[in-house]
């Protein structure tokens, strides 16, 4: 069992939790260098409701990089246990320190996470999701064992192993990215094997957008119900939302965490049900408190009450992130209804690639598809037909015309972790 009270507890009172640890988080926010200088001069009391939080300033990544590696830390360096890190491959990385306290702490939440969408101790978890500075595979992992189940770190990988592991161990959960789970399905067929003789039930998908579409594909070839979360390092790592049962929005868990939804541009909240960027703030973070973090990622709030009875609000499938919007022609595109677009149609395989490309003056767009192995015939006109059919369909939801390329299965190179979606070769000679 790890079911918390306060998942179900009144909005009011949950409201008046969350206004006194805002207050705790500020005063230990200024025990850094960083917040130090942020916050000087704000008098806590003026924190009387939830929305008050609206008075501190943002933070940014960009804070985030410039005070690496130690400027956010409100402990000495040898109370903390554990450091994870973004990549860093775009220049300085994003490090988060954990005391031993944010460790448990993260664990409790990841469990509650798991717990509610029908995880039990009873299951056997496999974890197929890389360690190490990604915070994705170790927090599912200690959530995991938090709960109770039995927990296989099997890493990203290696298909065979895989497989085997799943079967001799009658594994029931899986922690799998949402692009590896479609390619996985197919593997496990090509195999030999029957899909609805494996033994898992439950898919926790996560790491990288994705869209209903993507979802819906992943359950019917693995004939499983697979979850949609969210998280963020910054936050933690996963277990700051995540489904319940009804598969209706992500519960973010607001005993330690008050979230925001923002216009990008204003920086005002946005009305309720309406998309804006989500803002984020740790409520029992000790060691490395952040307050209204801009996440770049878009998303709501979904009105109304939740059917599993927990009151913590819900916040929408991430549809984008400000940031990673493209403008074509001057045409906003997101990478988002690309991929919604193309995984609602039957033709369409696993794996999928943007690229952006300068022609002249003109900047245009090219989509290269993956065509399941029924469709890819030597027929060319039927496979004009199909070229077609998908540019069309495209051009119905981005509002222009892309060139699109029909490849085979398995032809599109696959990144380790994350699926790299988007390139852009524009200013390449």
């Amino acid at each position: 069992m790890y079911f918390d009270p306060v998942e179900a507890m009144d909005r009011a009172a949950l409201e008046e939790l969350q206004v006194e640890r805002l207050k705790k988080t500020i005063d230990n926010a200024r025990n850094s260098p960083f917040y130090s200088e942020q916050l000087a001069g704000f008098d806590t009391a003026d924190i009387k409701t939830a929305s008050d939080i609206a008075k501190l300033p943002f933070t940014t990544k960009d804070d985030l990089r410039n005070q690496y590696p130690h400027g956010l830390l409100t402990r000495s360096l040898d109370e903390f246990v554990r450091l994870h890190a973004s990549s860093g491959t775009t220049g300085t990385p994003v490090a988060v320190f954990y005391t031993q306290q944010d460790l448990n702490t993260w664990a409790d939440l990841m469990a509650r996470c798991m717990y509610a969408c029908g995880c039990r101790e009873s299951d056997t978890m496999q974890n197929m999701s890389g360690y190490g500075l990604f915070t994705g595979g170790l927090g599912i992992h200690y959530g995991s064992e938090r709960l109770g189940m039995l927990t296989i770190p099997a890493g990203a990988g290696n298909t065979k192993r895989q497989i085997k592991l799943i079967r001799d161990h009658n594994v029931s959960v899986l922690h799998i990215i949402p692009s590896f789970a479609l390619y996985f399905a197919q593997k496990v067929q090509e195999a030999g094997y029957e899909i609805e003789d494996m033994p898992w039930r439950i898919a926790l998908i996560g790491a990288e957008p994705h869209t209903e579409e993507a979802r819906a594909k992943i359950e019917e070839m693995m004939h499983i119900k697979a979850y949609n979360s969210y998280g963020l390092s910054e936050m933690n790592g996963p277990g700051v939302a995540f489904e319940c049962l009804q598969q209706n929005g992500m519960h973010v868990w607001e005993d330690a965490y008050i979230a925001e939804i923002i216009n990008p541009k204003t920086g005002e909240h946005v009305a309720e049900g309406e998309i804006g960027e989500l803002v984020m703030t740790t409520l029992t973070r000790e060691g490395m408190p952040i307050i209204r973090y801009r996440t770049r990622d878009l998303t709501r709030f979904i009105p109304g009450d939740c059917a599993c009875g927990r009151t913590h609000r819900r916040i929408d499938r991430i549809a984008g992130r400000a940031d990673d919007m493209m403008i074509l022609k001057g045409v906003n595109i997101y990478p988002m209804q690309i991929e919604q677009c193309l995984m609602s149609m039957p033709e369409v395989g696993q794996n999928y690639l943007i690229e952006l490309v300068r022609e002249g003056v003109s900047d245009q767009m090219k989509v290269k598809v993956e065509v399941k192995d029924e469709f890819f015939v030597e027929d060319m006109r039927a496979l004009q037909g199909l070229q077609k059919k998908i540019a069309k369909n495209l051009c119905s939801e981005i509002l222009l015309t892309p060139h699109v390329e029909l490849c085979q299965s398995d032809s599109i190179p696959k990144a380790e972790g994350k699926a790299v979606r988007v390139i852009d070769r524009r200013n390449e000679e």
